[in-house]
């Protein structure tokens, strides 16, 4: 990146990722808008208005705009699976990518990098083996789902702009996501292990997300895929051993395979009861430093909030 403080334009800034990235921008100087789907207040010059769905997007308001950064699409642990919430979840990712790709495309300055989202769903799940981010992709929904989504960034990579995949795992942090859906019930000493325990959970701090994709912004030698993941990832009974540790308070329970298919069915069984091992090879030989490369510190950092 050429720029010490780079124009930054962030499309899902309202989420708990959005959120941190927009903090960590702002702290270094840089000057950060907003990606909305209501329409700005009038003079302000740092929302951009875009549809997704009708396919409408400011194209000026990106004009001159040194970083895109993607982070939009639907939750998708926030409902069962159906064929309607899949369709959703899919749209929620490609139509916003394909949006955003073709107009960057387009504008007469375009950005010099645009990093969009995807997930180590790429890789599918396999408990034995280990995965960077050579390896090819997997099978099942979520793995087709990130396939799609990382070719949405097309015309915007064929046009010559530095694209960076960003395949997260779970990022922790008490406000939301994985970790702040399990605390309560932890707190209470009700904390336990699911299914077989052995399922794979390549976890990564909130911390730790915001300073690896503020790392590829100045690192201009990387492009691709990059594994947004923590060095030491953890099984799914490790973790929550760990967690009720740190709180000092009991691990006995056991929530069985199916309970959890029966109440979540195949968002619960690909989410909650598969894994993978995925390691950030591209971040580790490119001298990256994780801030926090254990669970125990990560939990403890994240708790003492």
């Amino acid at each position: 990146m050429k720029s010490p403080n780079p124009s930054i334009a962030i499309a899902g800034g309202s989420g708990l990722i959005g959120q941190a990235m927009v903090r960590a921008l702002k702290s270094r100087g840089c000057a950060v808008k907003q990606l909305i789907r209501s329409h700005p207040h009038k003079d302000t010059s740092q929302e951009v208005y875009w549809n997704p769905i009708s396919g409408h997007i400011e194209r000026v308001g990106l004009e001159g705009v040194d970083v895109v950064i993607n982070l939009a699409g639907a939750n998708l642990a926030d409902k069962r699976w159906t064929p309607h919430q899949k369709e959703l979840l899919v749209l929620s990712r490609i139509q916003s990518t394909l949006l955003l790709s073709k107009t960057i495309a387009k504008l007469k300055k375009p950005p010099e990098l645009f990093i969009s989202a995807s997930a180590i769903g790429y890789y599918g799940h396999d408990s034995e083996a280990e995965f960077d981010e050579s390896s090819p992709a997997g099978t099942g929904f979520l793995a087709s789902l990130c396939q799609e989504w990382e070719a949405a960034t097309g015309e915007a990579e064929k046009h010559g702009i530095r694209t960076i995949h960003v395949r997260s795992g779970p990022v922790l942090d008490i406000h939301g996501g994985f970790l702040a859906a399990q605390l309560p019930f932890f707190k209470l000493g009700l904390g336990a292990y699911l299914g077989s325990g052995e399922q794979i959970i390549s976890w990564i701090s909130l911390a730790d997300w915001a300073a690896a994709c503020e790392y590829l912004i100045y690192n201009s030698d990387l492009a691709g895929a990059v594994n947004l993941t923590a060095p030491n990832p953890v099984s799914n009974f490790e973790f929550g051993k760990i967690l009720a540790e740190v709180l000092r308070r009991p691990y006995k329970l056991h929530i069985p395979e199916r309970l959890i298919e029966w109440r979540y069915g195949e968002m619960g069984k690909t989410l909650l009861l598969e894994g993978a091992k995925v390691l950030p090879r591209r971040l580790l030989s490119s001298d990256f430093e994780f801030q926090y490369p254990e669970l125990r510190q990560a939990l403890q950092a994240c708790i003492a909030k």
